[in-house]
């Protein structure tokens, strides 16, 4: 039987007067690759802030690898890299190991110190994002890609089931961009890490996640491309239109 790595019924969530996510209904699986689109504003950051425990829905449930997420306490089981997750002091002095190595301490604890096997498993997430050859490179000199990768490599040190990444591409050139959706392929193919992926590009997310969840206070989920405009439908209404174009570099298919 496949895991259930989230689930949520009837979330509803209010800041103030004003609902924000209305009855949200769905479940995501081990294995699941969903972008998460929408609209700015839309409730996006906010939908991720409530599965990860940051605020209290105001009705409904959640439920994390079948835990309420009040009685949830295997945090270092979930990855989260954050919008804007290299807006950092250039001049922090740090390494791109010591960096990495940050997220270990989610599964062994604050002050303690890390063995030759917590070592190890950092090594490999900083292999796995190809940043392994650079790790004794101060954070600051790397380009915003490199470092997008060292924050990834920063969560996959907690070996967490499931990755979250909110607008990760913001600020990464092109092929860096490339380079980074590859990653997270490869990341949920041959690690089997569950991935949720929040992006404005429509087409990028379409061709390489496995399920859309389309936010706009409501939340609605669909296929990829085979729904594509359904997804469109839901997230800017019925006045889009949409522009022709073509990604010369795209996923291979899982």
């Amino acid at each position: 039987m496949t895991e259930n790595i989230i689930e949520l019924q009837d979330l509803s969530f209010r800041y103030g007067k004003q609902l924000v996510i209305d009855k949200a209904t769905f479940s995501i699986m081990k294995g699941d690759f969903i972008g998460m689109i929408g609209p700015n504003g839309a409730g996006k950051s906010t939908l991720v802030k409530l599965m990860l425990g940051l605020l209290k829905p105001t009705d409904g449930s959640i439920k994390l690898f079948g835990k309420d997420v009040r009685d949830f306490n295997e945090w270092h089981r979930i990855g989260y890299v954050p919008q804007k997750a290299t807006n950092f002091d250039q001049n922090f002095p740090a390494t791109v190991f010591e960096v990495a190595s940050m997220g270990r301490f989610s599964k062994v604890g604050a002050g303690k110190w890390l063995s030759k096997a917590d070592y190890a498993i950092v090594e490999k997430a900083l292999e796995d994002v190809g940043m392994l050859g650079l790790a004794e490179s101060r954070i600051g000199e790397l380009s915003g890609g490199q470092q997008q990768r060292v924050f990834i490599a920063r969560a996959l040190a907690s070996e967490p089931d499931l990755l979250i990444l909110d607008e990760p591409a913001v600020g990464v050139d092109q092929d860096a961009q490339h380079d980074f959706y590859l990653l997270l392929g490869d990341l949920n193919r041959k690690r089997g890490t569950t991935l949720i992926l929040i992006s404005h590009d429509i087409g990028v997310v379409a061709k390489n996640a496995s399920r859309l969840a389309c936010v706009n206070v409501s939340v609605t989920m669909h296929d990829t491309a085979k729904g594509i405009d359904d997804a469109l439908l839901c997230s800017y209404g019925s006045d889009f239109q949409r522009v022709p174009h073509h990604h010369d570099k795209v996923l291979p298919n899982a």
